[in-house]
């Protein structure tokens, strides 16, 4: 996995308005150490649908992983928020797409913004057990650690992402999940999750306790068996384009 080899354009923010349904607009927030490349082909599957869509590079991401360790944790949700209110001048209706921190992320700035639905692939709300505890302490002596991306099942398949994983930058994630955590009743809007049955960088505590957490009414939780976490590029990314059209089709 690295960002060097990624096609052009992927790594960067990523924007296109819509033709038969451009009035909803969709944006897809990619997870921590990855990239934009990871949501691409899905928001390219909207987009061929008619809708306007927006990747944004969330920051520290896609350039180099020392990077990540230099970002607060606010600088993420307000990244999206930012996209959020953009969309919102011309659009209708906004969605947002979140896959693993992204997920958080996405959850974050629906617990304080207008947003109409929500889809989470593999979404990540906590570090569990003495991992998370030690975050703090390893932030202060440790820059780097091994990666835990490109947990995909499909063969040659990456998200471009780093190779290293940014301790300092996992800090600052682990602050957005507690955060997250404490007020997820206040996502009341309607809510899509998909989660892969083999995940190996996340424990299904982490779907249990968002799906429990949110107020929605409107929930549903779909499971992936051909996965693993990085799903949006895995043998499971056509069930994932397709259910989660639906659920746009449905709200829009």
């Amino acid at each position: 996995m690295a960002t060097t080899s990624a096609p052009e354009g992927w790594l960067a923010d990523y924007a296109a308005t819509g033709t038969s349904h451009s009035t909803i607009g969709i944006i897809f927030v990619h997870g921590f150490t990855g990239s934009p490349a990871s949501m691409r082909p899905w928001a390219h599957f909207f987009q061929e649908k008619g809708y306007t869509v927006r990747v944004p590079r969330l920051p520290g991401h896609g350039t180099q992983w020392e990077d990540l360790n230099q970002i607060p944790w606010q600088k993420w949700p307000e990244r999206v928020a930012k996209d959020l209110a953009e969309l919102r001048k011309s659009c209708e209706k906004v969605f947002i797409f979140g896959l693993s921190m992204g997920g958080c992320t996405t959850l974050n700035v629906a617990e304080y913004f207008d947003v109409d639905g929500l889809v989470l692939v593999n979404p990540m709300i906590h570090i569990p057990g003495l991992q998370g505890k030690l975050v703090p302490l390893l932030s202060k002596f440790r820059k780097g650690a091994p990666s835990v991306g490109d947990d995909i099942k499909k063969p040659e398949t990456t998200e471009w992402g780093y190779d290293v994983l940014p301790i300092k930058g996992v800090n600052q994630l682990n602050k957005m999940l507690r955060i997250t955590r404490k007020e997820l009743t206040r996502v009341e809007i309607p809510v899509l999750l998909f989660h892969s049955t083999e995940d190996h960088v996340l424990p299904v505590s982490n779907t249990e306790i968002i799906m429990s957490g949110i107020s929605s009414s409107d929930k549903q939780r779909v499971e992936l068996g051909d996965s693993y976490h990085v799903a949006t590029l895995d043998n499971d990314a056509p069930t994932i384009f397709a259910t989660s059209l639906n659920f746009v089709e449905r709200l829009r």
